[in-house]
């Protein structure tokens, strides 16, 4: 491998780097023209957990939507808490206002016993629209298992993308 890269031109050297490059910057570019269809800063997300079993299972990949204003009992949303990292995937089970008042969500897990008020930030009874990220419009299972191993495991992630790299340094055309 060592060999492989000191027998490259300077030249070809640089065309390698600058091919991947521009890998990445065509998949930040994808990433964020979906994000701009979509209304939605995260318009693709991973279930990390059991909680919206049967309808999703944990690694589904989920494509949300965020420019319907107007969210129904039943639908799928995926909100962020304040103070917390993590997007979180739960039903909406309860709507208050809309129209002329402020809209207002109680969510819950199909598989939790109890509503969200608890994950909720302090002093916070319900979530209002700027706390969802979007609703969900489609899904593929277990695609996103590849994301929990990797967030999971860092090592992967490292050996990953360094693999990546000498696989585009390594590349021919």
């Amino acid at each position: 491998m060592i060999s492989a890269l000191s027998n490259l031109q300077p030249r070809q050297l640089a065309t390698q780097v600058l091919n991947f490059a521009l890998v990445l910057s065509t998949a930040f570019m994808l990433w964020k023209g979906i994000s701009i269809i979509s209304d939605s800063p995260s318009p693709i997300v991973v279930v990390l957990s059991g909680s919206m079993e049967p309808a999703f299972q944990r690694g589904d990949l989920l494509f949300l939507w965020n420019r319907a204003r107007e969210t129904q009992v039943g639908e799928v949303v995926v909100y962020n808490v304040k103070g917390k990292d993590i997007p979180i995937v739960h039903r909406a089970v309860r709507r208050f206002g809309g129209g002329d008042e402020p809209l207002r969500l109680l969510t819950k897990g199909d598989n939790n016993l109890a509503d969200d008020t608890e994950l909720y930030a302090r002093g916070q009874d319900y979530l209002t629209r700027s706390d969802v990220i979007g609703s969900v419009i489609g899904y593929v299972p277990f695609v996103g298992y590849v994301t929990i191993m990797l967030s999971e495991h860092p090592w992967m992630k490292k050996a990953l993308l360094g693999l990546m790299g000498v696989m585009v340094v390594l590349q021919r055309e």
